[in-house]
């Protein structure tokens, strides 16, 4: 398979899209960078801290230049994304895309505001209600499709739902803690699942994250699926379980984009596999280019780091061989 046959897979399967902490750089550091490079203790809460302040910015006019260069990534990767559903076949696979991100900062949401401007396609976030949105995971089950004026025909709408299992920085819980209300502002006491190393037991312990992430391998299961990874490396273990569990469907099909070379050895390492037990042959690895190693698949010229930005160049098919 070449690199334009794994592009077009993103086209003619039902796509699903993981984006983890590192496509938010350089506006919101990764933990990492709290914890490794300062061995601060409260390095989760001045994370939480500064993803609300950055959040904040983009809400406003004047977002400083680090938030103003992330967001425009994120702005091209949701308006490429619209333009390769509606060069999908409809009748085949729903003009449908799922992005789902650990992250709870307001990037995705932002970017969904401008391209709405410019691009006909619905947003799920999974909200029902007008003044107060409350969460449903339910909703997301949803298709739109648009009839003619005169009802003579029916032409499916692209549409993007927008999961995130570890919640945002817009979530507010109401007083009984039985709804969870999606804002239009930061919440000072935001629903949150913190990089704690306990995601997995703050995650299942509440019934809305378990059934986001129940959602979540269900997409994974049906036929004919594909799942872009980008800016994740499956620290998560619980995450890194279910996707392990789904790769066992074989009809699935993992593509990780790799930001750096020793990624796709480290992520392999993180989902379980090593020199005992090897990759199963419907998960790819796309790396920048150089000497192929053990575990690389697929090498893209010319790039010394993969980001969210080469994902949209490749989905654009910037780098299809030439026949």
């Amino acid at each position: 398979m070449k690199l334009k046959d794994l592009r077009r897979l993103i086209i003619s399967k039902r796509l699903n899209v993981l984006i983890g902490s590192g496509c938010s750089l350089p506006a919101i550091p990764l933990m990492s960078t709290f914890k490794n490079k300062f061995h601060d203790p409260e390095a989760n809460d001045k994370l939480t801290q500064k993803i609300k302040e950055v959040s904040q910015e983009l809400i406003g006019n004047n977002p400083s230049a680090e938030i103003e260069q992330t967001l425009n990534v994120y702005v091209g990767f949701v308006s490429q994304l619209i333009e390769n559903l509606n060069l999908s076949n409809s009748r085949e696979t729903p003009r449908r895309a799922n992005i789902f991100t650990t992250n709870y900062d307001f990037f995705i949401e932002k970017s969904f505001d401008i391209v709405s401007k410019n691009y006909n396609f619905v947003i799920n976030d999974g909200a029902k209600g007008y003044f107060n949105r409350v969460l449903e995971s339910s909703n997301f089950d949803q298709i739109v499709s648009y009839k003619g004026i005169n009802d003579n025909y029916i032409s499916e709408i692209p549409s993007i739902s927008l999961i995130k299992p570890h919640g945002s920085v817009n979530w507010e819980k109401d007083n009984d803690n039985k709804n969870i209300y999606i804002r239009s502002h930061v919440i000072d006491d935001s629903v949150i699942v913190k990089p704690t190393g306990f995601e997995a037991s703050d995650t299942f312990s509440q019934n809305h994250f378990f059934s986001m992430l129940r959602f979540f391998t269900n997409e994974l299961d049906k036929p004919q699926s594909v799942l872009l990874v980008i800016g994740f490396s499956f620290q998560d273990k619980h995450i890194a379980k279910m996707i392990k569990r789904a790769i066992a469907n074989p009809e699935l099909i993992v593509i990780c984009f790799c930001y750096s070379k020793d990624d796709a050895k480290i992520i392999s390492k993180n989902l379980g596999y090593d020199v005992n037990m090897p990759t199963p042959n419907n998960i790819y690895f796309v790396t920048p280019g150089g000497n192929k190693k053990e575990y690389y698949e697929y090498e893209l010229p010319k790039t010394e780091t993969i980001t969210l930005n080469t994902l949209v160049k490749f989905m654009d098919g910037e780098f299809d061989e030439k026949d």
